[in-house]
């Protein structure tokens, strides 16, 4: 066979960005070819192309009074059998308990399945949101992550060589005709470029663009009937899922965004503090030179264990701590210091090489902050770590978690936030109920919503805390909140002093803030994530109790 594939740049890595002299990122350090983003074909327009894409969102969301289309009835056909009946059986069994919770997730679970890949992917989405999410919810949906049937290989080849302009086999001297992995909206195919390198080719499904939209328009229309009338998310209503998702996956249907956000966090992440010895603690895959489009994406192939293979990762000597240390402080650092992160943390786009290594994929959900919102975000980790409540509040109000107008200090009172911090262990169940609904009493009063880039913050921050308890249960929490705190005053104190106005080298670390909000009363100095959890243990029977007395008392009437 002829060989036309075109050759990478000979231009040395770190030759610049368009406009940016001395491009580095956070790579391999064996590179297959030379990042010189300047010399990228894919990107020409990318800034142009990202805002048009971000303003089709509102188009796709605007309220409807008429169902969008036949698609609406299908995706009607199956969701309203699903709740309905939730509703006659497992609600009327046993309302408000773990069960009932455990068989709405389930019927949605299948109805989702039953929908495609769009609602896949809404599915998996929930599924990483640990803390956001009720755990029965996040348990089902897990299941969708692994139960996507893979395009047969004629359709996958199809796509690659129109979008290519050329027969498969001039670009690839290997193509395998089985996915590696097969997501919602794409699967990824291990292959060999006919110049040698050995990569990954992610391959958009056919089709899925023009559903994706069908079904964005058809879950706007059906969201706001579903507000206050099924128990699916603690922190987000059901038309404020449908913004995010809408938000995150219009980006999604087009790889060359994909790619420059690879470039993007690769930057951020080598200027990261966080080291593990002489290695970068995280690593991105290089995106090609030239072999990205709208719907395929050719990237470096990168190999290691997986995240969730805990005991293959203690095996291999790799400390799981300073692993842990450093996705905190790079998802910090990218989100406060450069408004770009990772916007989907889950065990699937973690691979962790021999070396200690950790490198992260699928980056079609990316954060990203304008500056107002940053500096709102900085302030509030400002604030935080000095245990300043109005300022906290106020950081939030301009993140636009609360209305603009808000009277931060009546915010205080009424969400008890001026007053001594309560200890859950020790509350009833009854107690801990009502504290939460007056709580969510309020915040709904003021106008409260959960922004999209905060939900995917938190969202991640949460699978962090999860993955402690398999990589690092004997950590001590608060000294790690106090080491971690203490290197960004070390690293970035000009920065933020000139950022916010606030210099932390002048100000004393106060974590009386971090103990109210894991429900210490006391002044302890140290709290092993094992405590932790045996603390959160307390809480979720005293809940279960609570809502099997209930259902005793109340479940017959």
């Amino acid at each position: 066979m002829t060989d036309p594939e075109p050759q990478s740049s000979s231009r040395p890595e770190g030759s610049g960005e368009a406009g940016k002299p001395g491009f580095t990122g956070a790579f391999t350090d064996d590179a297959p070819w030379t990042v010189d983003p300047a010399t990228m074909t894919w990107r020409a327009g990318i800034d142009d192309l990202r805002r048009r894409t971000s303003r089709r969102v509102p188009q796709l969301i605007a309220p409807r009074r008429l169902p969008p289309g036949r698609r609406a009835l299908a995706v009607v056909s199956r969701i309203v059998p699903a709740v309905a009946g939730w509703y006659f059986v497992e609600r009327r069994r046993a309302p408000g308990t773990p069960p009932s919770r455990e068989g709405l997730s389930r019927r949605l679970r299948i109805a989702f399945q039953e929908l495609g890949p769009t609602y896949i992917k809404l599915g998996q989405i929930i599924s990483a949101g640990e803390g956001i999410f009720p755990p029965e919810v996040v348990r089902e949906f897990r299941l969708l992550r692994d139960r996507v049937p893979a395009e047969p290989f004629p359709a996958v080849a199809r796509i690659v060589e129109e979008d290519l302009g050329r027969p498969i086999g001039d670009v690839f001297s290997f193509f395998a005709t089985h996915p590696i992995a097969a997501a919602s909206i794409a699967q990824v195919h291990a292959a060999t470029l006919r110049t040698g390198e050995e990569v990954v080719v992610k391959v958009q499904r056919p089709g899925v663009a023009t559903l994706v939209r069908h079904d964005i328009e058809t879950m706007s229309w059906i969201a706001p009937h579903l507000v206050g009338r099924i128990p699916i998310a603690a922190l987000a209503n059901p038309p404020a899922l449908v913004e995010l998702f809408a938000s995150t996956i219009v980006e999604e249907l087009d790889f060359r965004l994909e790619a420059q956000n690879m470039l993007d966090i690769a930057e951020v992440l080598a200027g990261a503090g966080a080291s593990m010895g002489n290695v970068r603690p995280l690593i991105v895959p290089r995106p090609h030179p030239e072999l990205v489009t709208r719907r395929i994406l050719v990237m470096e192939r990168i190999d290691g264990l997986a995240w969730d293979d805990t005991d293959a990762i203690r095996a291999a000597g790799i400390d799981t701590e300073a692993v842990l240390k450093a996705g905190v402080i790079a998802l910090i650092e990218g989100a406060m210091f450069h408004g770009v992160f990772h916007g989907d943390l889950h065990g699937g786009n973690l691979v962790v090489r021999a070396n200690g290594q950790v490198a992260l994929l699928d980056f079609g959900i990316t954060g990203r902050l304008d500056e107002p919102h940053r500096l709102a975000y900085l302030r509030l980790m400002m604030a935080a770590t000095v245990n300043d409540i109005h300022g906290q509040v106020e950081a939030v109000r301009d993140a636009g978690a609360l209305p603009a107008g808000v009277d931060v200090d009546a915010v205080i009172a009424d969400l008890g936030l001026d007053r001594p911090p309560l200890d859950p262990t020790t509350m009833t169940s009854e107690e801990m109920t009502s504290e939460l609904r007056a709580i969510g009493k309020a915040l709904l009063s003021y106008g409260a919503r959960m922004p999209k880039e905060l939900m995917l913050i938190i969202k991640n921050l949460l699978f962090l805390d999860a993955s402690i308890a398999a990589l690092a249960p004997e950590i001590d929490i608060l000294a790690e909140v106090a080491d971690i705190a203490t290197y960004f005053t070390q690293h970035h104190g000009a920065r933020i002093a000139r950022d916010v106005g606030r210099d932390p080298r002048e100000a004393a670390l106060d974590l009386q803030g971090v103990r109210a909000s894991l429900g210490i009363v006391d002044e302890r100095e140290s709290l092993s994530y094992r405590e932790l959890l045996e603390r959160r243990a307390v809480i979720r029977r005293r809940f279960a109790e609570g809502a099997r007395r209930r259902h005793r008392l109340f479940g017959r009437h």
